[in-house]
């Protein structure tokens, strides 16, 4: 029986550590890489307000995960001010990931405020228009962004700045750095593509590629006034460890000033859910494997029986170099590329360059 991963009481194979909510598939934007294939009109069978609430009254019995809103772009849903309090008032630490569109304004941003929105992110994909512009494929965009990031830092939220590393920026994200810097964010997150939706095969950066980014990535957070994470780069955490293992052991789990934590382990199914704008249920947004829907099954009983995600949490089931790597229950690779590369989510991470020593 695998050891069971936790991180402030929550155990993984009860509870995710974080949630994502994807209110909508609507947006007015047409990234390149988009993972829901957001299109400009809202579906006609998303949860309802009602159904909304029911599905938080459910979060909430799972305990106090993170809970992400995200879309497409949560902003096209009239009743977003009314979910985020809710859910608040449940208990429920809230982030929003809303497109940098007109929407976004500094009235609505002080409202989200005023309902006891945690953190609010924002991505920025490239330190000019000619590069986000282009990834984000809306002219205007990058100019947009920086106005909402403006407004995000003058309201006085959490911010959190996410970047996608695709071949379209890799060669400019040192620029990108001082750009990011100015907006004092909380975090740093960076999204190691995966090719699913809009995003391709040939968009994504090579293994050694991954390797560089992720050495980058460590001699920055040894310097940044905020902090670093990886999305679907769970190897970076192979990379830390190699190099800092006293450190990592020593820091255990943290929490901002904004309450938003940090989970060693988290991988898609694993500590991650994600529950579409119709209610289906994923290990992650970037596995499109439907596994219930919340319409039909309580949250728990998916997150908690589904074969897919029993299997996902159990890290002896792990193919290839992965099944014997000595950092598989800490990094695991990212399971949704190996689904996207291979067609199976227990592959080996097929962009890690990392070969252990195979077990006797």
């Amino acid at each position: 029986m695998p050891e069971r991963l936790s991180m402030g009481g929550v155990d993984f194979s009860q509870a995710p550590f974080i949630l994502f909510w994807e209110l909508t598939r609507s947006c007015a934007l047409a990234c390149r890489h988009c993972r829901a294939e957001a299109q400009p009109r809202r579906h006609h069978e998303e949860l309802t307000q009602e159904e909304g609430y029911r599905l938080l009254d459910q979060i909430k019995a799972l305990g106090t995960p993170l809970l992400v809103f995200t879309g497409g772009d949560p902003m096209m849903r009239p009743d977003l001010l009314s979910l985020s309090d809710y859910a608040t008032q449940q208990g429920l630490r809230v982030s929003l990931a809303p497109a940098a569109t007109r929407l976004l304004t500094t009235q609505v941003l002080s409202q989200l405020k005023q309902a006891g929105l945690a953190r609010l992110s924002i991505s920025l994909d490239g330190p000019s228009s000619q590069v986000h512009d282009a990834f984000r494929a809306t002219p205007g965009s990058f100019q947009r962004t920086v106005e909402a990031l403006e407004r995000v830092v003058d309201v006085g939220l959490s911010l959190q700045i996410n970047t996608t590393v695709s071949r379209f920026n890799i060669a400019e994200l040192a620029e990108l750095e001082a750009v990011v810097t100015s907006f004092k964010p909380a975090l740093w997150d960076f999204f190691f593509l995966v090719p699913t939706g809009r995003g391709r095969v040939d968009e994504v950066i090579s293994p050694q590629e991954h390797e560089q980014v992720f050495l980058w990535l460590l001699e920055l957070s040894r310097r940044a006034p905020f902090d670093i994470k990886t999305t679907a780069g769970q190897h970076y955490r192979r990379v830390v460890l190699q190099r800092q293992p006293v450190a990592v052991a020593a820091s255990g789990p943290g929490f901002s000033s904004d309450g938003i934590g940090r989970a060693q382990g988290v991988n898609d199914g694993n500590g991650c859910c994600f529950i579409s704008h119709i209610g289906e249920v994923y290990p992650s947004g970037f596995m499109p494997i439907a596994v219930g829907n919340v319409r039909r099954t309580p949250l728990a009983q998916i997150y908690q029986d589904s074969l897919v995600f029993r299997e996902l949490r159990d890290s002896e089931k792990l193919k290839g170099k992965c099944g014997y790597c000595d950092y598989n229950r800490i990094c695991g690779g990212s399971r949704a590329r190996a689904y996207a590369i291979t067609g199976d989510y227990l592959e080996a991470e097929p962009y890690c360059v990392y070969q252990p020593a195979q077990r006797d």
